[in-house]
């Protein structure tokens, strides 16, 4: 274990269980989505707003509930974070979902997505490397990619940690 980890409970996992049960029931039907796109557009450069805007409208509304979620907990953020955490899932528009594909990925751990190579479950597993791409690419900002790249191993990286913690407790 890292010098910089702390020892897990075995039911950690399940601490926001509920949260991830409601945004899994507001992902079936993209018709209930409202992200707030001009909101977002203002922290994000015209690169990264064309990434976001190419994002499933539910991942979209996801990503502005956790950027708005920073930002009311901690107080402030860099911009960098708030374009991170509007950006975090953008990996994941390299192939749009079915609904029943949505619901079983977002069911299956992580961890095991990523030794599935299975279209929906490695989109998921992948989708921190798919995003990285995807903004290098549209030319973001260094640190953007690095923190989405990094979004579900933050390391000790206190940008990292408050982005891994904010997009598992939404």
């Amino acid at each position: 274990m890292p010098a910089h980890a702390t020892p897990r409970h075995p039911l950690a996992r399940l601490q926001h269980v509920g949260a991830k049960v409601t945004r899994l029931a507001r992902s079936v039907s993209v018709s209930q989505a409202r992200p707030d796109d001009t909101w977002a557009a203002r922290h994000l450069t015209p690169g990264e707003t064309r990434v976001y805007l190419g994002m499933d409208p539910r991942d979209r509304e996801h990503a502005v509930r956790v950027a708005q979620a920073i930002l009311n907990a901690e107080g402030r953020a860099s911009p960098d974070l708030l374009a991170a955490a509007l950006l975090h899932d953008c990996g994941k528009q390299v192939r749009p979902y079915r609904v029943w594909e949505r619901v079983g990925a977002g069911l299956i751990p992580g961890p095991l997505c990523r030794l599935l190579p299975l279209g929906p479950l490695w989109v998921r597993g992948e989708h921190p490397d798919l995003g990285a791409r995807l903004l290098r690419a549209a030319g973001a900002r260094p640190r953007v990619v690095d923190l989405v790249r990094r979004h579900h191993t933050p390391g000790p990286d206190p940008d990292a940690v408050l982005l891994h913690r904010y997009d598992n407790i939404e």
